[in-house]
């Protein structure tokens, strides 16, 4: 019967490499199925049982499945209209559609490019937008737009480029006519759009435009956290005959991508996205040809370059868009070098393969944030949408849309403004002098908002909740109640986000500005006019432009935290600190916009549940029919796995990682005897799990002082997680290298040494996709229960706000229009916390025991491997018996808690059941 369910597996799922195991051909068929439906669907498989390779076998075979089913159709069509004289298939019984189907397939590519011609690139949609909408990569758009040239202009042109010092008019705006204030779509520039056009930047001469219908065969995009998972995904599908036989294409960060020495010397994400889309806008410096376009003295140019030298080559961009479909699927580093092979921007080479891809892999930022799937052109409808990893979903997505102004962005901002609104007010036509000084407007408000000195009340919480140096005064409101106390609630904000938009102030502004800061200093610009300090001003009309935007949310949609700036210390004058920021809340609008739009919504994960509180939060609307839940166990047998929850320690101390507990010094040394003992009975590789890195130093200095880190280093090299993102990979070769050195080399008499040891931080890098299989995990340690602070304001508004989800009687938590917080005390958070009686506090744990299992899941990544997880405090420890529901035991993946050793006696037994295991699964051979 075994045998029967694996043969009809593999004539399913042919390209799958290996023989399927059960839980894997269920998988697929789960999601195949699920792919047939529609709808959303959660489909959790544990880490380490193939789920990638799952995914692709079964998504892949359903896009190929797809196709041979049109093929079929067509084809029949075709002879259906033979079966006709003079192809007259005029059958009273068969519809318009079909009737037509044959023609309408003929005149596709040519309408697709009809389409391009009249809508230009053809990526961005026409018509007025909402929200996000508005901001639909301001920048890319303000420096890509067409620009029209006078004869006048034309004729100046020569002088301009021989000067050394531009003149002021480079910066001045062009007319801008408002229409009646009551007419939210008014405003436009008095050119006409049509008079005249101004080429892109070479690499986007030819993309391909997308229209609103769906294609007919749909395309998969396939999303996850890190760069280093998708990778990870594209090695996997090599595996596959899918690699080569379906279009591929891998899709990242500018950052990444970026292969111009340059700009990657700006270190800096933002400063490298500025630049990038800076030197798209400039031309070379020799004069560009000009074609005069008939009586109306318009001018257009007929050649244009980006000033970026690996975008210069449309000929090199098209052969990098060849070798890519030549050689199939590869991933970032492999278009990085082959983009460097070629001196050709891989960034833009890759973007440019996504209308002709079956498949995209890419990041969750760039599908799951509208405005970046609108700058890149992304077509969802009638689409597949997998978006693996998907434990933290709801957090990951609300996070996209938050939005923060600095005190340092704002004053810098407003300075920008005044200064070039005083030397260009007399020049300005009025709809730009209003626009202005309404943005004025705004800046100063926000100034004073985070300037203003504490009232009476104010001053009287403070005194009364002094913390020390942590007794600043933080609040919350909504948004109506934070335009209202501003009077700046009659503002049409939509208009002056288009204004904003069309009127390309923030380049006008920002060049303006530097360029006199320049000639101030007596300092020569850099090629691109911009000083890439730290807080640079277009960083900062960027923060303004996404704080207004999120201004346009519905009141209850989220909330804005003011932080208010703080005195510098040691007695000198000035502020510090300080800003706005708008938290989103509320999720399912944003993600129903996906939903809506694709014909499958994939949600893929090792540990999913609970499932009620994602459903809750981004599709409550969902009828049932249309969602689906799919969840298998472990590859691996019972043997293989020893989770321990451990609550004493070597001398019979209870093990408390509670916050106030934590950071005694028994408790930190009690931790440091239990290393000691467990380095000489776990062979290889242990990752011990901290709450924090603070906490990590701490224990870390304190087992410095006493010994007993050389007592735990007599064993096994001792390695710690960096903070930053960039040496993390360095620590772990190292880390690797020691391990398989001491497993595999001849062990000397002299060498005790027998692996090595990771101190992580969970929710750091190595927490989240970084698989340490075999030898790299043999023991993974899990001290406390990483509960997130509750001193984050942030955490606290989401808090109440999911208290209050599905339950609008609920008067649990009365969230007013103003909340108070002190910054640092957590005590207001505890108060909040212990008035949830439901949805609240149960998200709260949620978060915590995410986390706990995103990390114990790093070890056993294939069914011949084993480790122990030892869950290190005494809340982790209960008879199954006793359990609730909120025990942190029930939270833990159905594999790990099957098997969980959940109360011992002491620390001696631990040892023993330790021993026992380690010593059976080496018997074993498992390796």
């Amino acid at each position: 019967m075994m045998e029967e369910k694996e043969r009809e597996a593999e004539a399913e799922f042919p390209a799958f490499p290996y023989k399927p195991y059960s839980i894997q051909t269920d998988f697929m068929k789960a999601l195949y199925c699920s792919l047939e439906n529609g709808g959303v669907s959660m489909l959790e498989s544990p880490t380490g049982t193939g789920k990638t390779l799952s995914i692709i076998c079964s998504a892949l075979q359903w896009v190929v499945d797809q196709k041979q089913k049109q093929k079929q159709k067509y084809e029949t069509m075709i002879k259906s209209d033979h079966s006709f004289p003079n192809g007259d298939c005029s059958s009273n019984d068969e519809p318009d559609w079909m009737r037509n189907f044959v023609v309408n397939r003929d005149f596709q590519a040519e309408d697709a490019k009809i389409k391009k011609k009249k809508n230009g690139r053809g990526l961005e949609k026409t018509g007025e937008r909402k929200n996000r909408e508005i901001s639909t990569d301001t920048f890319s758009h303000s420096m890509e737009k067409d620009k029209c040239f006078t004869k006048k202009e034309c004729e100046n042109l020569q002088s301009i480029n021989d000067q050394s010092e531009l003149s002021d008019e480079e910066f001045l705006l062009e007319e801008y006519e408002s229409e009646e204030e009551g007419a939210i779509g008014g405003g436009k520039s008095k050119r006409k759009a049509g008079a005249g056009t101004i080429s892109s930047s070479s690499d986007e001469e030819e993309e391909d435009g997308l229209d609103e219908e769906g294609e007919e065969v749909p395309k998969v995009y396939f999303c996850s956290r890190t760069h280093s998972q998708l990778s990870q995904f594209i090695k996997e599908l090599r595996k596959t005959v899918f690699a080569n036989e379906i279009k591929v294409v891998c899709l990242g960060s500018r950052k990444n991508f970026c292969i111009n020495e340059e700009v990657l010397r700006l270190g800096n994400s933002t400063h490298i996205n500025e630049r990038c889309l800076e030197l798209q806008n400039k031309k070379k410096n020799e004069i560009c040809k000009i074609k005069n376009l008939g009586a109306e003295g318009k001018v257009r140019r007929t050649k244009a370059f980006s000033g970026c030298p690996m975008l210069r080559s449309h000929k090199l961009q098209k052969g990098f868009r060849n070798e890519i479909s030549q050689q199939g699927a590869l991933d970032i580093e492999d278009l990085v070098h082959l983009g460097r092979h070629m001196r050709t921007c891989p960034y833009y080479g890759s973007r440019s393969m996504v209308p002709t891809a079956d498949l995209v892999v890419l990041p969750y930022q760039s599908l799951l944030s509208k405005s970046s799937r609108e700058s890149l052109g992304l077509n969802l409808k009638n689409n597949i949408v997998i978006i693996d990893e998907a434990h933290n979903l709801a957090d990951s997505l609300i996070n996209m849309y938050n939005a923060k102004i600095t005190l340092s962005q704002l004053e810098n901002v407003h300075s920008h403004l005044e200064k070039y609104f005083g030397r260009f007010c007399s020049l300005l036509g009025p709809g730009n002098r209003r626009y202005i000084q309404t943005l004025m407007v705004f800046t100063r408000a926000f100034l004073q908002v985070l300037l203003k000195e504490k009232d009476e009340n104010d001053v009287r919480r403070d005194s009364e909740n002094s913390t020390g140096a942590k007794n600043a005064l933080d609040s919350s409101v909504a948004i109506n109640e934070f335009l209202f106390s501003l009077n700046i609630d009659n503002i049409n904000l939509v208009k002056l986000l288009k204004y904003v938009k069309e009127s390309n102030i923030i380049h006008k502004v920002s060049g303006y500005g530097d360029k006199a800061a320049s000639l101030q200093k007596g300092s020569v610009l850099k090629d691109g006019g911009e000083n890439y300090e730290e807080g640079s001003i277009l960083s900062g009309f960027q923060s303004l432009v996404d704080m207004l935007i999120s201004l346009t949310n519905n009141d209850g949609d989220g909330r804005i935290i003011i932080s208010k700036a703080r005195p510098i210390s040691s007695g000198q004058q000035g502020q510090q600190g300080g800003f706005l920021k708008y938290v989103m809340l509320m999720g399912e609008k944003i993600f129903s916009e996906i939903v809506e739009q694709a014909h499958a919504v994939i949600l893929a994960g090792g540990t999913l549940q609970p499932i009620e509180e994602t459903r809750e939060r981004l599709f409550p609307w969902l009828s049932p029919n249309k969602f689906h839940f799919f969840s298998c166990s472990h590859i691996v047998p019972p043997e293989s796995i020893l989770p321990v929850a451990l609550s004493r320690g070597p001398t019979g101390k209870s093990f408390d990682f509670s916050y106030g507990s934590r950071s005694s010094s028994a408790m930190i040394e009690e931790l440091g005897l239990l290393l000691c003992n467990l380095v000489s009975v776990v062979p290889e590789g242990i990752i011990v799990f901290f709450p924090s890195f603070e906490y990590v130093e701490r224990v870390y200095g304190a087992w410095k002082s006493s010994g007993i880190l050389d007592r735990i280093m007599k064993k096994k090299h001792v390695f710690r997680e960096p903070r930053g993102n960039t040496h993390v990979e360095s620590v772990l070769k190292q880390y690797q290298k020691t391990i398989d050195t001491l497993s595999s080399g001849p062990k000397e008499d002299s060498t005790p040494l027998n692996g090595a040891m990771l101190l992580a931080v969970v929710g750091g890098k190595i927490s989240e996709g970084i698989n340490f299989s075999d030898g790299m995990g043999r023991c993974i340690v899990m001290v406390g229960l990483p509960y997130p602070s509750l001193s984050n304001i942030e955490l606290l508004e989401r808090i109440k706000h999911i208290e209050g989800l599905g339950d609008t009687n609920s008067k649990t938590l009365n969230t007013s229009a103003s909340d108070a917080y002190y910054d640092g005390d957590a005590q207001a958070g505890f108060g909040i916390l212990r008035s949830c009686r439901g949805r609240g506090k149960e998200y709260y744990e949620n978060l915590c025991m995410k986390a706990v299992n995103q990390s114990i899941g790093r070890a056993i990544r294939h069914i011949n491997d084993y480790a122990a997880i030892l869950l290190v405090d005494l809340r982790y420890a209960s008879e199954s018996s006793k359990r609730s529901c909120s025990h942190p035991a029930n939270k833990l993946p159905r594999w790990i808690k099957d098997r969980l050793v959940s109360s011992t006696n002491n620390y001696g037994e631990v040892h023993t059941l330790l021993h026992q295991f380690f010593k059976f699964n080496k018997n074993r051979g498992c390796q």
